[in-house]
């Protein structure tokens, strides 16, 4: 069993910065493939952010060239950098974790979930 706790959560304004983090216990992830995702308020949850266990990343293509996710097994802790909030990325924003090791887009393949933080963007 793998339990994620994210933190870093908050409100901007446009244009500002948040970094997301997500502390797991329980195991290791350094074999998982790690994932974020957002679910804004009367919206399906969508994919944001994803790496693999060797470093290999993939974005969406609202986040590409804004948000950076990156991890640290050392610490066993998964990060969201995000830059240049837009007010669209207003959302719960959720880390998970895919056993499989390749970090993928489709959350079906995500077996453990943190609770999620609340981010906010303001115009």
């Amino acid at each position: 069993q793998v339990q994620l706790v994210e933190s870093g959560g908050g409100s901007v304004q446009a244009g500002g910065s948040l970094r997301l983090s997500c502390a797991a216990s329980g195991r290791t992830i350094s074999t998982y493939g790690m994932g974020w995702f957002r679910q804004a308020p009367g919206k399906e949850r969508e994919f944001v952010a994803a790496i693999s266990w060797s470093g290999n990343t993939v974005y969406a293509d609202s986040v590409k060239g804004r948000f950076t996710i990156s991890r640290d097994n050392a610490k066993n802790t998964l990060y969201l950098q995000m830059n240049s909030l837009k007010p669209e990325d207003t959302a719960v924003y959720y880390c998970a974790a895919d056993p499989s090791g390749f970090g993928v887009k489709t959350d079906y393949d995500y077996h453990y979930w943190g609770q999620g933080t609340q981010v906010t963007v303001s115009s």
